[in-house]
């Protein structure tokens, strides 16, 4: 499992995320390669959003380095997970109720909304417990809320 990058991410930290987040994660593919390990997970990053752009850019490169080296691989998309020190945005959250009500938003809200720190882990222990048989399998967010398991996606199909 990737957990490696750059803490408390921000549009700040551009040159960051090539640096810290591109470079850790190109030597676990490459390790995990070469061990031939049989199932790689790796925390993404949800998108598109309005934001955070290079953070983005950096985790799709990583998804297509993960595509290429042909591992299973597993890619979860969290927005933003809620927990300690990490609370804020749940003010926010009835902006995302009320943004999942209107058609027009309805995608972007449900995509976006904050996870909370314990369906993250209950989705990164459903992704190592239960390799994909197809790859790579992609949990966005609705995945994870449910704890990785429903709505999970393998090259953008629902199973």
């Amino acid at each position: 499992m990737q957990l490696v990058g750059t803490s408390r991410p921000s549009p700040a930290k551009a040159k960051q995320f090539r640096e810290v987040d591109l470079v850790s994660a190109r030597a676990s593919i490459d390790a995990a390669v070469r061990a031939g390990v049989s199932h790689f997970v790796y925390v993404s990053v949800a998108h598109p959003a309005p934001v955070m752009h290079a953070y983005i850019a950096v985790r799709r490169e990583v998804e297509e380095l993960l595509r290429a080296s042909g591992l299973c691989t597993t890619i979860l998309r969290p927005w933003y997970i809620l927990g300690p020190g990490h609370r804020w945005p749940a003010v926010l959250l009835p902006f995302y109720g009320l943004a999942r009500l209107v058609p027009a938003t309805r995608a972007s809200a449900v995509r976006l909304a904050p996870v909370p720190l314990h369906r993250m882990v209950r989705a990164m222990v459903a992704a190592v417990e239960d390799p994909p048989a197809d790859s790579p399998r992609i949990m966005e967010t609705p995945a994870i809320r449910h704890g990785g398991a429903t709505a999970q996606t393998s090259f953008g199909r629902t199973n």
